[in-house]
């Protein structure tokens, strides 16, 4: 069995250790459509002839152009970020600050790497004026992930990479695409809500759209959709007659490891075959 591939960034969420999983519900396809690709743990550890790779974070689908584009003139400017000199507070925030006032892709996007290792938890989040505001992390020595960038760079020749949101994404599915969805998760609690690290954040009325546009695209197109997500009694309401499966992981948003919890997530699969019919 090949080894699964990392993620460069960290991230909030992030699917490395439901790939499994996930991918025991990937039916074979053209090409696969991520509305909502994160890190990309899934798109590195699939084999799909295509992809079609969705965030509604420009920041990050810059970051993915240029390292498409571009590797080595980018893995060369970003490890200058990543020496001693600048594991420093003083250094981090300055640097979020140029990040924060800079209108130049390549430039946030080498600040981009720099702030995601060395900020809190790996954390992107932004304020209402749209300035990234994750605090320092205080890390001993933040990891620069060349190989990560590289293997990346490499599976990109088969990736295209849309700035759009989830509905504009199904509107481009086609015949012959599979479709995995990751959204940010439903709450577990009103108080445990990480659905706000872009805009407006993702409400429980997208949860509800979402869910509505995958059934509708598996019944009406014959195109299936896998979701993940908490496995709560929300998500087992608005996935409905989608195949479904229960699986327990160690969520790792916490500092703290006494606080890292197993906690169960849902990943429900839409095809022609689902229980459910049309809204």
């Amino acid at each position: 069995m090949n080894k699964k591939q990392r993620a460069f960034l960290k991230w909030a969420g992030g699917k490395f250790k439901l790939v499994d999983a996930i991918t025991r519900h990937l039916p074979p396809g053209q090409r696969l459509v991520e509305p909502f690709v994160g890190a990309g743990s899934v798109f590195l550890n699939t084999d799909f002839p295509s992809y079609l790779l969705c965030d509604i974070n420009q920041d990050l689908i810059d970051l993915y152009q240029i390292i498409q584009r571009e590797p080595e003139r980018y893995i060369g400017a970003a490890a200058e970020l990543f020496v001693p000199s600048m594991n420093d507070s003083d250094a981090f925030y300055d640097v979020r600050d140029r990040f924060n006032r800079s209108r130049n892709a390549f430039d946030r996007a080498v600040s981009f790497l720099y702030l995601n290792r060395h900020g809190f938890n790996g954390l992107c989040r932004y304020n209402r004026r749209g300035a990234f505001n994750v605090p320092f992390g205080s890390y001993k020595k933040p990891y620069f992930p060349e190989r990560e960038i590289r293997a990346f760079a490499a599976k990109s020749s088969r990736a295209e990479f849309m700035c759009i949101g989830y509905e504009q994404a199904f509107a481009l599915l086609k015949a012959g695409d599979v479709v995995y969805c990751d959204p940010p998760y439903a709450p577990l609690s009103t108080t445990a809500s990480f659905t706000t690290y872009v805009g407006a954040g993702f409400s429980l009325d997208d949860q509800a759209i979402l869910a509505r546009c995958s059934r509708q695209t598996a019944l009406e197109k014959g195109i299936p959709v896998v979701i993940s997500n908490h496995d709560i009694a929300l998500t087992q309401e608005l996935y409905r007659g989608a195949k479904k499966e229960r699986v327990s992981v160690q969520r790792n948003i916490s500092q703290k490891g006494s606080a890292r919890n197993k906690v169960d997530e849902l990943i429900a699969l839409y095809d022609h075959t689902c229980e459910c019919q049309p809204d």
